[in-house]
């Protein structure tokens, strides 16, 4: 297969794939976690300011994880939520890998939407490392990403942004494809 068709293949096979969706206690080796952020590493990003900053979660500190989520979300939302708090929970418990994602500013550098932009782009490869590995992963953007005292957990501070948690792990079933609009009704062509 050529190297494009290699790509295109991984891009339209990605998908968001949740934790209850992989296999229970599979554990995804930690060289490949290394390589997904390796590739996430070389993200186009304006000015080499390299905003992404990761936390990564396994074995044990998956527990850990869980426990600080649904603490902190108790602590600002309080328990009227119990569904919600039972899947910040659980969910952690389910993958094999947890990885926090913040932004570190540069203010003084550029303007906030560009490293916005940048670490959206070391998310996508992400995402398409995992794809590429068989691994199931989704990118949670709720539980404690807004909640601005759990920066300090991932070593953020108040100027920096808590993006969100990547969750990885090995699929249980093959993932039914996903069906799009087409792009056509998307795009305009100016000749």
């Amino acid at each position: 297969m050529h190297t494009s068709e290699v790509i295109n293949e991984i891009i339209h096979r990605r998908r968001s794939i949740y934790p209850y969706q992989y296999e229970p206690g599979a554990s995804v080796d930690e060289v490949i976690i290394r390589q997904i952020l390796k590739n996430a590493n070389t993200a186009p990003n304006h000015k080499k300011t390299m905003p992404w900053r990761f936390t990564v979660f396994s074995g044990d500190g998956r527990k850990k994880f869980a426990d600080l989520q649904s603490s902190l979300y108790i602590k600002h939302h309080g328990t009227q939520n119990q569904v919600k708090i039972k899947k910040l929970e659980d969910y952690p418990l389910m993958a094999s890998h947890i990885i926090a994602i913040g932004l570190k500013r540069h203010a003084d550098r550029l303007p906030e939407i560009e490293e916005v932009l940048a670490v959206g782009c070391a998310i996508q490869n992400m995402f398409l490392t995992a794809t590429a590995y068989n691994l199931g992963c989704y990118l949670s953007t709720g539980g404690v990403t807004y909640i601005e005292e759990a920066k300090e957990y991932f070593h953020l501070e108040p100027e920096d942004k808590l993006i969100g948690f990547f969750y990885i792990g090995k699929i249980k079933d093959t993932p039914k494809e996903m069906e799009r609009a087409p792009v056509d009704e998307k795009v305009t062509f100016i000749r």
